[in-house]
């Protein structure tokens, strides 16, 4: 009968706390609803490939596979600075006969996999009829003057290829791709968390009442917490990117100075943001509850799955997600090699979330303060 009691008693707290009803019943819907929105994309991979000396016939032979378009260019040198530009995924030039050289940007390893089908599928279509017209103008041919032009036709079909990549190498996979992306998200997250679960243990404590009580501005009490949690934010987040460049071995194009600083200013979002929400909890518990819907479609909706083949509601809502900036930031640092004059826009995008948050935290600060 104790052990009844006891059960009666938690049920009833259970249905009298409606975020937790929430956590246990509309939270696993929701991100079951997201993952479903997510994995059933149509991510069909589409590349463009740059062309320079190709006969026309190959060319040809190349436009035709699925998902892929040719762009022609006068000389390799044109084409090159078109991948150096990312206006096109690959390039192939033919740097002699039958030889050829690939360059591959190599940003996406599903587009490198398709150029490299595309072009060996190309490249035995337009053989295969070079070696049928070949055979055609044989037939007529005294036999042994045409034994011996089809054994050098033979020799000479025998073709060259060499492999180049702007970024990694032939083993890089998927996951590089999304590794900048995962390193933004756990730096999020543990900060967003270590911040607000911080600022309730203020709250429970009473020490952020004492503190309210004293002549101390609201905004001196927040920027306090701000440089304090940021400190340790600042360290995890190094902690976290040496991890993921010098032991998971991701390569990094740019400027690795400038990883740190996107990351740093994530870093800083996350816990304005974490130090906000959970003025909205009364508990670490209830603080937990805010996960599936702030922390998760930070990760759904950031560019694991590229944006544009997602719906557009999908893609508005990613606009507001600081790790969708972060994300595209280092994308063009890691991936790309690209400046800070690339990422700017991204970086203001950063602070202004920054700002955002810091003010609404002044703001929120006035309920707890007693008159």
């Amino acid at each position: 009968m104790r052990s009844l009691a006891i059960t009666k008693r938690i049920l009833t707290e259970l249905i009298r706390d409606k975020r937790t009803l929430a956590l246990l019943f509309i939270a696993p819907i929701l991100t079951m609803w997201l993952l479903s929105i997510m994995f059933s994309a149509t991510t069909d991979t589409h590349v463009t490939i740059g062309t320079a000396n190709l006969s026309s016939s190959l060319v040809k032979q190349i436009d035709v596979v699925k998902h892929v378009s040719v762009k022609t260019y006068a000389s390799a040198d044109q084409a090159d600075r078109a991948l150096k530009d990312y206006r096109i995924d690959a390039t192939v030039v033919k740097t002699s006969a039958n030889h050829y050289h690939l360059t591959f940007a190599n940003i996406d390893s599903a587009k490198t996999a398709l150029t490299k089908q595309a072009f060996q599928v190309a490249l035995q279509k337009s053989n295969a009829h070079q070696l049928a017209a070949t055979i055609q103008r044989l037939v007529a041919m005294l036999p042994t003057t045409a034994q011996d032009q089809f054994n050098q036709g033979t020799a000479s079909a025998t073709t060259h290829i060499k492999s180049t990549y702007r970024y990694g190498d032939s083993s890089t996979g998927y996951f590089t791709k999304i590794l900048p992306i995962f390193m933004g998200f756990f730096v999020f997250f543990f900060v967003f968390l270590i911040s607000g679960i911080g600022l309730l243990r203020e709250r429970s404590s009473g020490t952020l009442d004492r503190l309210l009580a004293t002549p101390v501005r609201r905004g001196e009490i927040v920027t306090g917490y701000m440089v304090s949690y940021g400190v340790v934010a600042i360290v995890q987040t190094l902690l976290i990117v040496i991890t993921t460049v010098w032991l998971l071995k991701v390569q990094i194009v740019g400027d690795l100075a400038l990883v740190f600083l996107i990351n740093i200013l994530l870093a800083l979002a996350a816990l304005a943001m974490g130090i906000f929400i959970s003025t909205f909890a009364s508990s670490e518990f209830q603080m937990m509850q805010f996960v599936p819907i702030v922390v998760m479609p930070q990760v759904f909706f950031s560019g694991i799955v590229p944006l544009d083949a997602l719906p557009n509601w999908i893609q508005v809502i990613s606009k507001i997600l600081p790790l969708t900036y972060a994300g595209n930031a280092m994308n063009d640092v890691i991936m790309k090699g690209q400046g800070v004059e690339t990422i700017a826009g991204d970086l203001g995008v950063l602070i202004l979330f920054i700002v955002f948050f810091v003010v609404l935290n002044v703001m929120g600060l006035k309920r707890y303060r007693k008159v």
